[in-house]
């Protein structure tokens, strides 16, 4: 397989990037995960926009767009055998070398385009409600940064509850999100997530999933309490790599219930994105 690494593909065994990197040292930088299907990236545009943002609300500089869709297309097309008709492609940008401590360096940023094969989940979820909050009032809420430290605590809690994905609320008790993905819920057949004001990130799936809903559903953002888990018809997750993935079972933290899934609504919501995005492999 071959890697982008700041200019150019190399051999995967061979990409590398300094050992000094802010990104390696202190999690300094930020990234994008997409579905890879046929060798075509999935919604890039909305990823590379969202990759932007990220960077700037970090404080880095943005990367060069064109740059950044030049080598991801480089890297699907490169190792479209090895990805197979399902895969993931992670664009990762940080600020680059800099001296040992949070101070950055002047050597500019890094990135990084990999990709891999990636196997399909599971037709339902099994989530776990854990007890750690995600920060609204976070400097880095809203960002899709590195510092992932507290997602890979969480979601190994929620192995070992037997879930696949963990669900947060936030520090005033709201719903929230998962570790990598964005939660959606069904009260009175009106499908509702969370709004960016409660901490998650704003998924590229969760937006689809809005925009696409909108004209067939009753689909809104609104503040949740966490025990809507507790009273709500139907609950999925969204994210890149899952799209639209029922619930069917809640655990932990109080919580064990089981749903039959997927519900009407969900089934339809899961329809209406794969329609859709059928359609078009950058919406």
């Amino acid at each position: 397989m071959k890697f982008w690494v700041n200019d150019g593909l190399v051999e995967a065994e061979h990409a590398s990037v300094s050992v000094l990197d802010h990104g390696f040292t202190v999690a300094d930088g930020v990234f994008e995960t997409l579905a890879v299907r046929d060798g075509v990236p999935f919604a890039l545009s909305r990823h590379l926009r969202r990759l932007a943002t990220s960077a700037v609300g970090l404080g880095l500089q943005a990367p060069d767009a064109d740059l950044v869709r030049r080598a991801a297309l480089a890297v699907c097309r490169e190792n479209v055998s090895d990805i197979g008709p399902t895969g993931r492609l992670r664009i990762t940008y940080t600020s680059g070398p800099a001296p040992l401590g949070s101070e950055r360096g002047q050597d500019g940023n890094s990135l990084v385009v990999a990709a891999s094969a990636s196997g399909v989940w599971p037709d339902t979820a099994t989530v776990a409600v854990v007890r750690w909050p995600r920060n609204e009032l976070s400097p880095l809420v809203g960002l899709k940064t590195t510092s992932y430290a507290e997602n890979v605590v969480a979601l190994a809690a929620a192995k070992k509850l037997g879930g696949s994905e963990a669900l947060m609320a936030n520090t005033v008790g709201e719903l929230c999100e998962g570790t990598g993905s964005n939660v959606f819920v069904v009260v009175d057949d009106r499908l509702l997530t969370p709004p960016l004001s409660s901490g998650c990130l704003a998924g590229i799936t969760r937006e689809l999933l809005l925009e696409w809903c909108a004209e067939e559903m009753d689909v809104a953002e609104e503040s949740l309490p966490l025990d809507v888990l507790k009273v709500a018809s139907e609950v999925l997750i969204t994210s890149s790599t899952r799209d639209v993935q029922p619930v069917s079972r809640i655990v932990g933290e109080g919580f064990d219930r089981t749903f039959r899934a997927p519900g009407p609504i969900t089934m339809r919501a899961a329809e209406l994105f794969c329609e859709m995005a059928a359609e078009s492999f950058d919406p």
